[in-house]
């Protein structure tokens, strides 16, 4: 459970560097990285992409589900 915390804070936190250049905040990063990896593991399986890089693998998957969901995001503001 807290490594799925720490993953997902460290996914939406990569993902909004990647996106805008700065991170959103701590609560902001932790949302979008456990969404992107909702978004991400969608995808993937949609893709027919297997995470079976273990953590890096799952870190990955949540970093490109959080950009995706940043993308969506700013396309709607």
């Amino acid at each position: 459970m807290i490594g799925a915390i720490i993953m997902g804070i460290l996914a939406g936190f990569i993902a909004s560097k990647l996106t805008s250049g700065t991170g959103k905040g701590l609560l902001v990063d932790l949302f979008l990285g456990l969404l992107g990896g909702i978004v991400g593991g969608w995808l993937f399986g949609l893709l027919g992409i297997q995470t079976t890089g273990g953590v890096i693998g799952e870190l990955i998957c949540a970093v490109v589900g959080a950009t995706v969901v940043l993308w969506i995001y700013s396309k709607l503001k």
